[in-house]
């Protein structure tokens, strides 16, 4: 795969997260990773509770978007394509461009965000 199609995706990835970077905590923002978490502590381990990230890897660019691991729900009417680069419970994997699975990731994105505020961690 073309360096050049990884910084593409990368930067699409980017973008479905930087709408909510004032509202979030940015703790990375580099060509190859791009990191937000909550201001709110987990009083489990006493660290921020994590959103999500774009991060450029050697084989691929990955989406970690946390809330749906909080809440799975989330993921129900998700397409059968996106959940096909499902890796774990809330990260998705490219290789190449997939325009509808970047929309469809803006929804559940933003849907994200709403469970993490109706839980008080936003």
């Amino acid at each position: 795969m073309a360096e050049a199609d990884f910084a593409a995706i990368y930067a699409r990835l980017k973008m479905i997260l930087q709408p909510y970077e004032a509202s979030l905590d940015l703790k990375a923002d580099t060509n190859e990773n791009y990191y937000l978490d909550t201001y709110t502590i987990n009083p489990a381990n006493k660290k921020p509770i994590f959103f999500g990230a774009a991060a450029w890897k050697k084989n691929y660019v990955s989406f970690h978007l946390m809330p749906v691991y909080v809440n799975p729900s989330l993921l129900n009417g998700v397409s059968a394509d996106l959940r096909k680069r499902m890796q774990g419970k809330s990260c998705f994997n490219f290789k190449r461009m997939d325009e509808a699975s970047f929309q469809e990731l803006e929804r559940l994105t933003a849907a994200g965000v709403q469970d993490y505020k109706d839980r008080g961690f936003i």
